[in-house]
């Protein structure tokens, strides 16, 4: 199948034909590939942008510098957000490979994107990078004042296997300065992460 007709495929109505069609376009990149992906972040069409995403996601780590740019600099708010879930997709997809530092970088500056939908979809992505991204999570944790950004911090936070989550979210539970939400998100994120911890021992 040619590539024009591979990219025709994403926005097909069957999720098994896209998934076909985004592999095929893995397996017959060119120079073109990752460009035409990423206009496809402007388009109207969910499920089409969706399979760009994913295919973006697919294509592993060259996607990245891409990404990054956008994220940072696109005006379109879809375009920015779509950037933020594909990086995550390539975290999925390629979690044996180091999340390259312009990706991790990138994506903390777009926690202070003003769009949550932005920061959001940059949040989650960093908790999927992981322990890498983590200190770039508790950073900005510890500085922000936007209280839906902190509570999607914390609930990044709480997919990561590592001993100071733990002491950060039981110091959040425990704090009587801050605010409510902020307290009860600490202690459910605390509770997912401890049942995380006890049926998935570290190897």
């Amino acid at each position: 199948m040619t590539q024009a007709a591979l990219f025709e495929q994403l926005k097909h109505p069957n999720p098994n034909l896209r998934e076909r069609a985004i592999w095929e376009l893995v397996e017959t990149q060119d120079e073109n590939t990752i460009p035409h992906l990423m206009e496809i972040l402007a388009e109207e069409d969910v499920t089409y942008r969706r399979a760009a995403v994913k295919a973006l996601g697919a294509l592993g780590i060259d996607t990245v510098p891409y990404l990054v740019e956008s994220l940072l600099n696109s005006e379109n708010v879809t375009i920015r957000g779509s950037c933020a879930k594909a990086l995550a997709q390539v975290a999925v997809n390629y979690g044996d490979v180091s999340m390259p530092r312009e990706g991790i970088e990138g994506l903390k500056q777009a926690l202070y994107d003003p769009n949550p939908v932005v920061h959001i979809a940059s949040a989650m992505a960093l908790g999927v990078i992981g322990t890498p991204a983590l200190e770039s999570l508790l950073s900005v944790l510890n500085e922000t004042d936007n209280l839906g950004l902190a509570v999607a911090i914390i609930n990044a936070v709480s997919s990561i296997k590592d001993e100071q989550v733990i002491e950060v979210l039981t110091n959040l539970a425990n704090d009587e300065s801050a605010d409510s939400y902020i307290r009860e998100t600490a202690t459910s994120a605390l509770s997912r992460l401890e049942l995380i911890l006890q049926f998935k021992p570290n190897q």
